[in-house]
């Protein structure tokens, strides 16, 4: 297996971070069997490490290496919570405005029961189903290439009017990618105004970029579909670039390993990085506060972040996927760890990947904390 990557030691004495980092990435590669390359991204002690094996392709493909894009699904839904919690930090919005403030009427949702927030939408506490109505039947031919491709601005306008639900906003959490991919637009609209439905893609993307992705540096990330990235793979099968001109603030996001780990060492330290805007560095905090905790589990959730308490530690994570690649990204504040997991295939069922991911992050933020 080859290996390229960086290891950047921090202030302390010299670590065997990117031996061990080495072991993890051999494990999460034997979780991903169909991926040409899987990356990994640690931080731990101060001390960075990315490690990137195979090749963009199976076939044609070049060297992965840190900078490589892979297509990182419902990850992008992190990024939407910055945005939020930036925008709220400048006063254009606040996490309790209700989304008829965006919304024309005749557009809005009918649900029972209080009003919905942003908040609702970024704690998926909304009552919004997983998906729009009638998106299942709409996206079912490419179901298994790129079911969003051709879900149109009418489509969604059609299914928010049709949206019905027996749960209240605030009292249930169920997942729904169309909420998160509602907050985009409604942050889009509520710095641009309305814009035209075929242009909301481009303005959510741009304001991405502006208020987040550059200030803090992530020269690989961003909404284009067109651009150089990995190839995704699903049963061994080339998948095209993934697309959600609709929802693209639920699942657009591609970025690289290097780009995710500095994001994750920016919520680890929101005063570290240099030169960062007050209101993002007022973001950064926002995001990993706390905001509801689920019954009988000890479990809470962040603005988009799950978050599970451990003996001497919380562990914040969230994942991603797409027909073609699998990622998880996580972090825990106490004990200053950080690790990105990324592979150029699609999930699967038993959720291998990202479960090793997962277990990795316990173990080095377990050891952190015995350690500190």
């Amino acid at each position: 297996m080859t290996r390229r990557g960086i290891a950047r030691p921090g202030p302390g004495p010299a670590t065997d971070a990117p031996a061990r980092a080495a072991d993890l990435l051999a494990g999460l590669r034997a979780a991903a069997p169909g991926a040409s390359t899987v990356a990994l991204a640690v931080r731990r002690g101060g001390e960075d490490t990315v490690l990137v094996s195979g090749d963009t392709a199976w076939h044609g493909g070049t060297a992965a290496d840190p900078d490589t894009r892979f297509e990182i699904g419902s990850l992008t839904k992190t990024f939407t919570a910055l945005l939020l919690a930036e925008m709220a930090a400048r006063g254009e919005v606040t996490h309790d405005d209700p989304i008829s403030r965006f919304l024309p009427r005749s557009a809005a949702p009918h649900l029972p029961g209080d009003r919905i927030t942003l908040l609702h939408l970024a704690t998926h506490t909304s009552g919004l189903p997983r998906l729009p109505p009638g998106f299942l039947r709409r996206g079912a031919p490419a179901w298994f290439s790129n079911p969003y491709a051709d879900y149109s601005p009418a489509d969604l306008r059609r299914a928010l009017a049709r949206t019905r639900s027996r749960a209240a906003p605030g009292t249930r959490m169920r997942y729904s990618n169309f909420g998160a991919g509602l907050l985009g637009e409604l942050l889009t609209r509520a710095v641009h105004g309305p814009v035209p439905a075929d242009r909301v893609e481009e303005h959510f993307a741009a304001l991405l970029a502006d208020r987040v992705l550059d200030p803090l540096g992530l020269t690989r990330t961003g909404c284009a579909p067109g651009g150089p990235q990995a190839t995704g793979f699903w049963h061994g099968r080339a998948r095209p670039a993934w697309e959600m001109p609709v929802l693209p603030a639920a699942g657009a996001v591609r970025s690289s390993p290097r780009d995710l780990l500095t994001v994750l060492g920016a919520l680890l330290d929101p005063a570290a990085p240099p030169a960062l805007p007050r209101t993002l560095r007022a973001a950064l905090a926002d995001v990993t506060t706390p905001r509801i905790a689920l019954p009988r589990t000890g479990r809470r959730i962040a603005l988009i972040w799950n978050i599970r308490p451990r003996p001497g530690h919380d562990l914040y994570h969230h994942s991603g996927g797409t027909r073609g690649f699998t990622t998880f990204a996580g972090f825990s504040p106490r004990t200053g760890v950080a690790l990105a997991a990324l592979a150029n295939t699609a999930p699967v069922l038993t959720g291998a990947f990202i479960q090793r991911a997962y277990l990795d992050l316990r173990a080095l933020a377990r050891a952190a904390s015995a350690d500190g």
